[in-house]
């Protein structure tokens, strides 16, 4: 298990499809906002924590594609199905390297962007929380619409209406964390949904993101 965890983040860099893009991504989005929106510090910090979330969300979703494709067209993933190893192990095991790659730089330098976007200081904390909290689920979700588009050629488009839907929730708890953060006001509510959320989907997706991979390779 873990030789396959440094095979996948090793796969995940030197593939193009891994922090770097995701990074990218994210500045861009967060630098051209106030571009778009204005200068003004006020309104800024009003959409700072919406605009971080959904600038996070679209990067994990930049690489998904990316998680079995590899596997599957060299033939990787047959043997990976026949192996000892179980399937829904291998799905979690690549849902962790795609989080490490992908979500906990995100995590990382939110903070900083933040800054751009003129966050409330008492935001700052909350944001990284809610983002260590939320992008695990969104690792997950993506894996298992990764694994239902598995072999499908030009299944990127499918995959991204596939799992958007499922994205909804932890997006907006998550903001709604960091914006009642921001106030000051209680997040106790979204704080335990946004766990909640992260737990249900590892707890269930990776028995459904395993049969899904199974069906595909029949």
């Amino acid at each position: 298990m873990l030789a396959l965890f440094l095979r996948d983040l090793r796969l995940a860099v030197r593939a193009g499809g891994g922090f770097g893009l995701g990074l990218a991504f994210f500045l861009l989005l967060v630098v051209l906002v106030p571009l778009g929106v204005g200068p003004e510090g006020a309104v800024l910090a009003m959409i700072a924590p919406g605009i971080l979330w959904v600038g996070a969300l679209l990067a994990c979703l930049l690489s998904l594609d990316r998680i079995f494709a590899l596997d599957y067209e060299d033939g990787s993933l047959d043997l990976l199905a026949t192996a000892p190893i179980p399937m829904e192990g291998v799905v979690t095991v690549k849902a962790l390297a795609h989080w490490v790659t992908t979500g906990l730089p995100l995590t990382l330098i939110a903070p900083l962007l933040g800054v751009l976007l003129s966050l409330p200081a008492p935001a700052y904390g909350w944001l990284v929380l809610s983002l260590a909290l939320g992008t695990p689920a969104l690792s997950v979700i993506g894996t298992f619409g990764a694994a239902l588009t598995v072999g499908l050629r030009r299944g990127g488009l499918l995959l991204s209406l596939l799992v958007l839907p499922l994205y909804v929730p932890t997006l907006v708890f998550g903001a709604e964390l960091v914006r009642r953060g921001a106030e000051g006001l209680a997040v106790g509510t979204p704080l335990a949904l946004l766990a909640g959320i992260t737990l249900g989907a590892f707890a269930l997706l990776p028995f459904a993101s395993a049969a899904a991979i199974r069906i595909n390779l029949r």
